[in-house]
């Protein structure tokens, strides 16, 4: 962090739940291998309760390896993994998983895809209804609670999928590219939404992504991994006041400053593919 720079950590405000353990998420020493090849190696990552981290790198370095491990989608071979205090497990009510496709059920309306968590919940009808369309509302899709997602456009499915996401307000949201398939102008328009309601809610996120200037105006940190088989090669504090405009911090010096300084490290990887 530049001399001066004001810490983003003194700001993070973790639910009481995720408060209680000393991290997060920590990965220490985890390695992985599919076959006879290696992802990732000796990856060691430690995130705060309340922050934003995202992990970039180039393709296939086992960003996506390092989020299905931390979801208990793929057993730790090697290493040790703790996520909110426990060992990783699938099915756990307290993480939420965004991918980039929104996945929503077609027979559904918009606001029934939103409630299907706290349905899951036993959130009774009225409590779950009222949530749905409060955050559908909050995404821009009030006029849409009863459309089902054919009568959507893709940024309007995602953001439906936001929404679903936040309704069950996890002490964890793990993200694969949730934005990847979308234009740039959307995809703008869903990052701003998206840390709209973060920074009111304060989950633990793990977002992978391979948009530089997307992780940089979302993340409070930066992991960036090395080429196949992935290590930590550096991490990259964003000490960018919050609230954050996504689309007002493209003209910042201080986002093109971390750009640039995040490039010079991942060119040098990207060569090497």
């Amino acid at each position: 962090m530049r001399p001066g720079a004001k810490s983003l950590a003194m700001e993070r405000r973790p639910s009481p739940e995720a408060a209680t353990v000393a991290s997060a998420v920590k990965l220490d020493g985890v390695s992985h291998s599919f076959l006879t090849s290696k992802v990732v190696d000796d990856v060691t990552i430690d995130i705060a309760a309340g922050e934003f981290c995202s992990i970039v790198g180039p393709s296939g370095c086992g960003k996506t390896t390092c989020l299905n491990i931390v979801a208990g989608e793929i057993p730790v071979q090697q290493g040790s993994v703790q996520v909110l205090g426990e060992s990783p497990r699938l099915g756990r009510r307290d993480i939420a998983y965004m991918f980039a496709r929104d996945a929503l059920l077609p027979w559904r309306t918009a606001a029934d895809n939103v409630a299907i968590g706290l349905e899951a919940r036993r959130v009774p009808r009225g409590e779950r209804h009222e949530r749905a369309r409060d955050l559908l509302a909050s995404v821009g899709l009030g006029d849409y609670l009863d459309a089902y997602p054919s009568k959507l456009s893709h940024g309007m499915r995602q953001r439906v999928a936001i929404a679903r996401t936040f309704a069950v307000s996890p002490d964890l949201l793990l993200m694969d590219e949730p934005f990847a398939a979308l234009d740039a102008q959307t995809r703008l328009l869903l990052e701003d939404t998206l840390i709209r309601l973060w920074e009111t809610q304060r989950s633990t996120v793990l977002f992978v992504t391979h948009d530089l200037a997307e992780a940089i105006a979302l993340s409070d940190r930066i992991v960036l991994m090395s080429a196949r088989p992935g290590r930590v090669k550096r991490v990259f504090d964003v000490p960018i006041e919050r609230p954050r405009s996504v689309r007002k911090l493209q003209g910042s010096p201080e986002f093109h400053e971390i750009f640039e300084a995040i490039w010079t490290d991942l060119e040098e990887e990207v060569e090497t593919l």
